[in-house]
């Protein structure tokens, strides 16, 4: 429920009094004596759905943009007129649950800070975030996201663009691209501080880190958490219901993979920064992407219907340079995926067949301890470097002629040269009698 106060121009009491009259909406109307341009202050409520289309209809009937008009949350309402127009405009589908156009806009200016602001904040949540990632702290990552300035921007330009404000798109594209770049940079030169320093072992390799492998090689479960970031970011704005976690949730798409991009060249590895500044791109793209159509779906349109078919057309050109780009990216993400597939398929078939080889007579003395595949370093696309093999068998005892089999066995599934080494291990049983 929304309180609306309007200000009455001059000459305009009557206009606005009838279409509120028509409407069955209650009003209350104080004199105003503080300037001849208006004669007075109307204070209305109105269920979300309708304060839209009132206002609307109002600003047609001649009321200018430069009359105050203030809408602010009401907690509770007791009229039997307010129920029937709630009856009237809110029928249960996404429409009508929805704020105003011009709430809209206004919550989409609150969410984003000054560039000042927003520069100190992404900055932060990038130093953040990087020294969670060293750690390998997921509890630190997460509260990078919470300080990160992003759900402003990623949503901005969304709603620039279907209100027909591209001082608003254009401001939201800047932030977003300022910010992305503004994190990895401020990532990076962190790691590389802390690595000068030595606060974390020089010779840390990245791919034995948690927090930093999982994103150097994403796949396409990446895609949907960013699509997901994008549809209930815009559901929360236009509902006004959980913003806060939204962002967080955002930021999650974006915040923690610059910080691996940044970690990535410190290290001197760009190659390895490749995967993780994909996923960067990608989620800043579908979050947008999944922005302009739920805002579409949900109703929003330009305040001025002359504009409508110029802001349709210009809507349908950026959804479909941002579905081009996202599917361009999603190819590379399913590279990787494809990639994971095929080394996970390696690694079964390379067991079965040192399990088979094992099972045969001639080595019924010998059992498998352990079974490791190493992967090599050349993010994004990983493949198998060597295949570790532990075998226990009796005292004393080797198979050589084991060895020769095993590489021979695992390489028939390799489209490579794989290396092979197979460890023995002494194993003694003792009897219980």
């Amino acid at each position: 429920m929304r309180l609306v106060q309007l200000t009455i121009p001059t000459g305009k009491r009557e206009t606005i009094l009838s279409i509120l009259d028509d409407r069955g909406i209650d009003y209350v109307v104080t004199d105003e004596t503080s300037s001849r341009s208006y004669t007075g202050v109307m204070y209305f409520p109105l269920p979300d759905a309708a304060v839209e289309p009132v206002l609307d209809e109002i600003q047609d009937a001649g009321i200018e943009e430069d009359a105050y008009t203030v809408v602010v949350d009401a907690e509770t309402v007791v009229s039997r007129r307010f129920q029937a127009l709630r009856d009237e405009y809110e029928n249960g589908d996404v429409g009508s649950d929805r704020i105003s156009r011009q709430e809209l806009q206004a919550e989409a200016d609150d969410l984003t800070p000054s560039f000042p602001v927003y520069v100190v904040m992404t900055v932060i949540s990038a130093v953040v975030a990087t020294a969670g990632l060293l750690l390998d702290s997921p509890a630190v990552v997460v509260g990078s996201m919470v300080i990160a300035p992003l759900i402003g921007p990623a949503l901005g330009a969304s709603v620039g663009t279907v209100i027909d404000d591209e001082d608003m798109f254009v401001e939201s594209v800047t932030y977003q691209f300022i910010g992305v770049v503004v994190a990895i940079v401020a990532a990076a030169i962190f790691a590389l501080v802390v690595r000068s320093l030595n606060i974390v072992p020089p010779d840390l390799v990245l791919s034995s880190v948690g927090e930093i492998s999982e994103r150097l090689a994403p796949d396409l479960l990446s895609l949907a958490i960013a699509l997901g970031a994008g549809v209930a970011g815009v559901v929360s704005i236009a509902t006004g219901t959980a913003v806060a976690l939204v962002g967080v949730m955002i930021a999650a798409a974006l915040i923690p993979p610059a910080g691996v991009a940044g970690i990535a060249i410190a290290w001197g590895q760009p190659t390895s920064a490749i995967g993780a500044t994909v996923l960067v791109l990608v989620n800043l793209l579908s979050v947008n992407l999944a922005g302009l159509v739920t805002l579409w779906y949900a109703g929003y349109r330009p305040e001025n219907l002359f504009s409508l078919g110029e802001t349709e057309q210009r809507l349908r050109k950026r959804i479909a340079g941002l579905v081009v780009v996202v599917l361009v990216f999603a190819v590379f993400l399913g590279g990787i995926t494809y990639a994971s597939y095929e080394s996970g398929n390696f690694e079964q078939d390379a067991r079965d067949e040192v399990e088979g080889v094992l099972s045969q007579e001639q080595y019924e003395d010998y059992q498998l301890l352990e079974f490791e595949v190493v992967m090599d370093d050349n993010y994004p696309f990983r493949n198998p470097e060597r295949v570790i093999v532990t075998i226990g068998g009796p005292p004393g005892e080797s198979a050589p002629a084991l060895a020769d089999t095993l590489h021979e066995r695992i390489n028939d599934h390799a489209d490579g040269s794989v290396a092979v080494e197979v460890r023995y291990v002494e194993v003694t049983e003792r009897g219980t009698g």
